[in-house]
């Protein structure tokens, strides 16, 4: 009996020992710095790329959706100004998230950031200062001559001083910052222009890319990596005081949410925009695109491999 209590007693020790330095090193490790080239990417005043950025922030990248803490159902910002200030809370698994200013406010915005820290952190995910960016809004890819347009714009806005909350982690997210998330960079050599149509080619670039249908409707783990079949259906979400959404199938699969959709009908629903009042799609940017970028969309998603949905918990 004494032998097993002095196992016991040591295999506790070991445990303890064991959890402090994991404690110990995950501390170190939230503000590791990373290193990332610096796209040539420069803001331009040309009125028409302005324009362009203007309908990629609002609309297609729904930049407002999370950038914004105004009612953005109940406004018609591609009428009004609606400042992307950030401190939109999401409260997840990991902690508390709060997005960022992104005007051009020099004291709590992007004012003081070279277009150039900017075009980096959005393709390789390395903020200013050397640490990791959230892969929640996944631009890896997008089209330099995109990325200068969403630049452009984003120079343009009324500078806002808005002092965003830190975030503020739980002992998970802290272990999952250290060991789990690091930088994503593009999949390869940064396109300088993609063209624009209604093939299913241009539908991948946006729902992969821009409008990033993926990140919500292929199913992530905590550090955002994707785990499920592309496009199959994202994890439940939850909307306080609500019940929980999962973001369905989008695969030809029968049992996919779209399913025998014709590209009209497609097209309709969204131009429909929110239906369910808490509803975590951006319907109010995306009702927005154009037809010609939903025809895209819908081809591409015909182009995938079909899966079912997943039934039971």
């Amino acid at each position: 009996m004494k032998r097993i209590k002095k196992v016991l007693a040591w295999t506790g020790i070991l445990l303890l020992v064991l959890i402090l330095g994991i404690g110990v090193i995950a501390a170190t490790r939230q503000n590791q710095k990373y290193e990332a080239p610096y796209p040539d990417i420069k803001a331009s005043a040309d009125p028409a790329v302005i324009a362009k950025g203007r309908h990629l922030v609002l609309n297609v990248a729904h930049c407002i959706g999370c950038h914004s803490t105004a009612n953005v159902d109940s406004i018609d910002f591609n009428t009004v100004d609606v400042p992307l200030s950030g401190g939109r809370l999401f409260d997840l698994p990991v902690g508390k998230i709060y997005s960022k200013n992104i005007t051009p406010d020099t004291e709590t915005g992007i004012g003081n950031y070279s277009d150039a820290e900017i075009a980096r952190a959005l393709y390789y995910g390395v903020h200013p200062d050397g640490t990791v960016v959230y892969d929640f809004m996944p631009f890896h890819n997008v089209s330099k001559e995109d990325m200068t347009a969403i630049i452009s714009y984003l120079r343009t806005q009324k500078p806002v001083k808005n002092n965003v909350p830190e975030n503020k982690l739980n002992v998970i997210g802290n272990l999952v910052k250290a060991f789990m998330i690091e930088p994503v960079g593009p999949e390869g050599e940064i396109p300088a222009t993609v063209k624009k149509d209604t093939t299913a080619e241009y539908g991948r670039y946006l729902a992969m890319y821009v409008a990033e249908c993926n990140g919500c409707h292929t199913e992530r783990n905590m550090a955002g990596a994707f785990v499920g079949e592309p496009f199959a259906g994202g994890k439940p979400m939850e909307a306080k005081g609500y019940p929980s959404l999962t973001p369905p199938n989008l695969t030809p699969d029968p049992s996919s949410r779209i399913y025998g959709w014709s590209q009209e009908t497609f097209i309709n629903r969204f131009r429909m925009g929110k239906l369910i009042p808490y509803s975590h799609m951006h319907w109010s940017s995306f009702k927005h695109m154009t037809d010609d970028e939903l025809k895209a969309i819908y081809k591409f998603l015909q182009t995938l491999k079909p899966v079912k949905t997943k039934t039971g918990s």
